[in-house]
């Protein structure tokens, strides 16, 4: 049995890596919990599913000794400051958590000298300003990121070559891109809108939706297609190496509103809130997934329409 190791475990994408590596019955699963951490999204987990370790990630002690106690077969790197536009106010919550995070685990398995495989989930928001020439966005374009968040995505994932190259640290990169599902955080944009419409549904809320920019594109692909290709990462790529994970199709965030209002019959204003609006807006994220399909086989089967409808599902039944 491999032993695997997931931070961020109670987060979105880290439950559901957990629900797909259940199925695979070939791994001991080790999660790594915060006390303050809210663990709604692994209320559904039985006891016996996983081991949950206590551990503050910023704190190179704690970690050391988690890894110490587990030694991990692989590492899936999930936990993060993971929300934009928290990272323009609190910038340095953002850096810290999130670089600080990362050297403490790589730190933890050199000194140790353990074998361990990481996947360290980066981002596509490390691309930033994308030019129109530029799109599919391939491994090699420009990083010009335009939040702390992605200049946070951006240390992680030089620190991963870094350490291969140094220290022969075994990591693979990943640039997820945009990722949705049921248990998506509401304060990303798909699982907000679903979660507006639920309450407005429930008749919490005034039936007026409200928005930020909806000319923006991103690239979605289901969080469970994505977990899917974590593992794939670590089973098939190469230590070092960088690979974009994306369907290599964009919607515009308005398509996306109203892909989620035509599965309503309630009547719904829709309003502009300068709030929601950013400082510096990444207009176009489009993804060129070929060497990661090149390397695993991965392709994302589930379609877009689905995500959003088990999204909205999840809200309704909350």
């Amino acid at each position: 049995m491999r032993r695997v190791l997931i931070t961020g475990v109670t987060g979105f994408a880290g439950s559901h890596l957990v629900d797909y590596l259940l199925t695979r019955n070939d791994c001991e699963i080790h999660g790594i919990w915060r006390w303050r951490s809210r663990t709604e999204n692994i209320e559904h987990l039985k006891p016996s599913d996983m081991q949950l370790h206590e551990c503050d990630l910023r704190d190179a002690t704690s970690t050391f000794d988690t890894i110490n106690k587990i030694k991990p077969d692989w590492i899936f790197h999930l936990a993060a400051q993971s929300f934009v536009p928290t990272s323009w106010v609190a910038p340095t919550e953002s850096l810290t958590t999130n670089i600080l995070a990362q050297v403490n685990i790589f730190e933890a398995v050199r000194r140790l000298g353990l074998k361990t495989r990481i996947q360290l989930a980066c981002s596509s928001e490390e691309y930033g300003m994308v030019f129109p020439d530029e799109v599919p966005i391939k491994e090699t374009n420009p990083l010009r990121p335009l939040s702390p968040y992605a200049v946070s995505k951006v240390a992680q994932d030089m620190l991963g070559y870094q350490y291969w190259m140094s220290w022969k640290v075994d990591s693979v990169r990943t640039r997820g891109f945009n990722h949705e599902g049921p248990r998506r955080g509401p304060v990303f944009v798909a699982s907000d809108f679903a979660k507006q419409i639920a309450d407005i549904e429930k008749g919490k809320k005034a039936p007026v939706l409200h928005v930020g920019n909806l000319e923006a594109k991103r690239d979605f692909t289901d969080v469970r297609d994505m977990v899917r290709a974590y593992v794939l990462a670590l089973e098939k790529c190469e230590p070092g190496e960088v690979y974009n994970i994306c369907r290599g199709r964009c919607w515009t965030i308005r398509e996306v509103l109203d892909m989620l209002l035509a599965q309503t019959k309630a009547k719904i204003e829709v309003k502009q809130d300068p709030a929601r609006l950013r400082p510096s807006d990444v207009q176009i994220l489009l993804g060129d997934n070929s060497k990661f399909v090149k390397a695993t086989g991965w392709e994302p089967v589930i379609p877009f329409e689905q995500t959003l409808r088990d999204m909205l599902e999840h809200w309704r039944s909350r």
